[in-house]
């Protein structure tokens, strides 16, 4: 690959990961707004969000590959977007308790070559949450930026009964088949 790579995502979450992938890489904020657009489906509504992402910041930047990624977690086929404060936090941290959720994450990978846009699907389950177990976990502050009200790889790991599916979707990038994506493309 003799582009560079270019993550459209403050995130420091993502930041590690894209580091697993061993090749040089910036990092620039998207400047695209972070609207759902509810006419589509939820996994076209991350994709979009993601592409949007990725395209702000491509404008900029035609001669990488640019990455931009967004994760949401669904409930009952309801979105769960960031807490407004903390009282919302816990409000979702107690509907997500003892239940099975799903947590999407939309990536798209742009270069002046190639496009692609795709969404990756991981299931998580918690153990039932005491008001006392979440009240803590929200005082930390951690879920106060986080999709769902939680983080996995944060204190909310003592939360998790199970997942299905790819841990690092749910932690904010399948970085896996970002990896795939990269080597077979002709970026």
């Amino acid at each position: 690959m003799h582009k560079k790579l270019v993550l459209a995502s403050q995130s420091p979450r993502r930041r590690e990961l894209v580091t697993f992938l061993g090749i040089p890489f910036s990092v620039e904020s998207p400047t695209s707004n972070e609207v759902l657009n509810t006419a589509l489906t939820i996994e076209q509504q991350i994709e979009d969000l993601a592409h949007r992402k990725a395209k702000s910041v491509f404008e900029g930047s035609q001669d990488n590959i640019v990455l931009g990624s967004d994760t949401v977690v669904v409930l009952d086929g309801k979105v769960l977007g960031k807490p407004k404060n903390e009282e919302d936090a816990c409000s979702m941290l107690r509907s997500l308790s003892g239940r099975t959720h799903e947590v999407i994450t939309g990536v798209a990978l742009i270069s002046s070559n190639l496009e692609r846009v795709f969404s990756v699907k991981a299931t998580v389950t918690f153990f039932e949450l005491s008001d006392e177990e979440i009240k803590n976990y929200v005082a930390t502050k951690d879920p106060m930026d986080k999709a769902g009200s939680y983080s996995i790889q944060g204190h909310a790991a003592l939360f998790v009964e199970s997942i299905v599916g790819d841990y690092y979707t749910i932690m904010g990038l399948p970085i896996s088949r970002v990896y795939q994506e990269l080597k077979e493309g002709k970026w």
